[in-house]
């Protein structure tokens, strides 16, 4: 027969387990839910797809560490952004010296039947992200939210902001990108 120590040891032993358990359910789901998101996210920070990678990883593994700490104050979604947004944060300030002057284009599939039609497309989605990424970062989290569907509210959790700051950055940064589009045409 075990002892009751030993009996005890076994059952937090079993109960590590569970929760090292619920913990990679709970990790796997917020990223298939959220990946391509974070992808996105990642990419307004960085300027090629191997950047971009890397900032992946490095958010991907911020999450994990996080986990065990989420106490369920906020949407798990937020919760995902405001740890990608911070860590996109730490690493564009660690890379600023590092960081090259082109700019990836984003491949996106081409569903025009005419060739003209989807080489302007291409072009004017090409001038978009040059524009988008060109913002200040300030300004660039914010539209970057944005596009990715994000509520005032949201944003303002993720980016630790009012929500009438948010808005008054939205605005901003909308009013600077239609500058650069018009002075790019």
């Amino acid at each position: 027969m075990l002892s009751t120590a030993t009996e005890r040891a076994v059952q937090e032993s079993e109960l590590a387990a569970t929760a090292r358990e619920d913990l990679e359910r709970l990790f796997d789901r917020l990223l298939a839910e959220n990946g391509a998101a974070v992808s996105r996210l990642a990419a307004s920070y960085t300027d090629s797809a191997a950047d971009r990678d890397d900032l992946v990883q490095e958010i991907a593994l911020a999450i994990w560490r996080a986990l065990p700490h989420f106490r369920g104050e906020c949407s798990e979604r937020t919760f995902t952004f405001r740890i990608a947004h911070n860590r996109a944060v730490t690493y564009l300030t660690q890379r600023r010296a590092q960081r090259a002057q082109a700019v990836e284009a984003i491949e996106v599939a081409d569903t025009a039947p005419n060739p003209e039609a989807g080489l302007a497309r291409d072009q004017q989605g090409a001038r978009l992200r040059r524009a988008v990424h060109s913002l200040p970062v300030l300004y660039r989290q914010v539209v970057t939210l944005m596009l990715e569907g994000m509520e005032y509210d949201e944003m303002a959790q993720v980016l630790g902001i009012s929500e009438s700051n948010v808005g008054a950055r939205l605005s901003r940064a909308r009013q600077m990108l239609r500058e650069s589009m018009e002075v790019h045409q």
